[in-house]
């Protein structure tokens, strides 16, 4: 049951405005407010909203539709987290990893959410605590602002200081995709040491340094030689930007036990920190920031049966070997025993699946 909607629309899409105009409509016919969530767009001289000021601002809706591509889903999950909200994509974007339903659907989809035939697809979340509260120094601003629209403002520290806290200040930050730390000059790289858990694994100077989680793992991590790992993965995926060292892997960790801890080093050059690719952040010399696995999930609708791995397939124009084809076509789906036989049968989370 559906009993505030909160919109999310790219503005610069024609399909976009025709299809929220739908949204509408439909909200309309059944009697549920429909609110549009303004996360682009700042007062003259004010800057953007944190999430639960927009959250608030829109009544807590319970169900947030966004409408373009994968940016624009992001953002409509950063409210989501606030108002514990549903989030459904609608895709009009070019790639669309995270939307799912087509503008030709989205009054279907919207049915099948209100009668309640949805399932509901939790995807990890990344927070992080910090040395002290993140800021954007007055002295960059304008530089980082030019071709990104208005910037959102740095995270708010949660209640409570690091002597309370005992492992830094807790930041009111969620990220579904990837936390990223990056160079702030050309000729200045990021000199930082990664710890893991509290224990020093290597140090890097790199370009950038990215920490993603599953479904981050399709996007910045991937472009940088990351590996692809499916949704259900509780993990935290470290993935180095161009480092000057000879081991440039990505590591896999558990989310569950693990986090992933970043100090800027005494001669390096500023980092920014970026969070589903918006600017949060700068960090000085001798800072520090810990990313970790976010305590909610997000909760994505799903209205069909949602394939990862055909995702992946589709969206990356993935083509089979030739040789391959030359010895035999594959059939589209091959199930060669379900379900499991008993004496096969891991005891894991996957012992009661039909």
């Amino acid at each position: 049951m559906i009993s505030r909607i909160g919109l999310v629309v790219h503005g610069g899409r024609e399909q976009a405005a025709i299809t929220a105009a739908q949204v509408r409509a439909w909200a309309g016919e059944h009697g549920i407010p429909c609110v549009e969530v303004d996360v682009w767009n700042a007062p003259p001289g004010d800057g953007r909203l944190h999430s639960a000021e927009e959250a608030a601002r829109a009544g807590h809706p319970d169900l947030i539709v966004t409408i373009g591509g994968d940016g624009t889903f992001l953002r409509g999950v950063r409210v989501a987290m606030h108002a514990d909200a549903l989030v459904l994509g609608v895709s009009v974007g070019r790639v669309g990893f995270l939307t799912e339903v087509r503008p030709q659907d989205v009054v279907a989809a919207l049915d099948a959410v209100y009668a309640g035939h949805v399932e509901v697809e939790e995807r990890l979340t990344l927070t992080m605590r910090a040395s002290r509260p993140l800021s954007i120094p007055p002295d960059i601003k304008s530089y980082l602002k030019f071709g990104r629209g208005p910037m959102l403002p740095p995270p708010e520290p949660r209640l409570g200081t690091p002597e309370e806290v005992g492992w830094g200040v807790a930041l009111d930050i969620t990220a579904l995709n990837d936390v990223v730390f990056e160079k702030l000059a050309r000729d200045r790289l990021a000199s930082v040491a990664v710890y893991v858990s509290g224990r020093h694994f290597a140090s890097y100077s790199a370009d950038a340094l990215v920490v993603a989680s599953p479904t981050g793992s399709t996007a910045y991590s991937f472009a940088a030689g990351g590996p692809v790992v499916s949704p259900g993965i509780d993990a935290l995926i470290f993935t180095p930007v161009a480092p000057h060292m000879a081991f440039n892997r990505s590591i896999l960790l558990d989310a569950r036990r693990e986090r992933v801890g970043v100090l800027v080093l005494e001669r390096s050059g500023r980092v920014a920190v970026t969070v589903d690719g918006q600017l949060r952040g700068v960090l000085e010399p001798g800072d520090w920031v810990s990313v970790y696995a976010a305590p909610r999930s997000a909760r994505l609708a799903r209205v069909g049966e949602f394939s990862f791995l055909g995702r992946v397939r589709d969206r990356f124009g993935l083509a089979d070997a030739a040789a391959a084809l030359a010895d035999g076509e594959a059939p589209a789906v091959y199930r060669p025993s379900e379900p499991i036989p008993p004496d096969l049968l891991h005891p894991g989370p996957w012992a009661n699946v039909p």
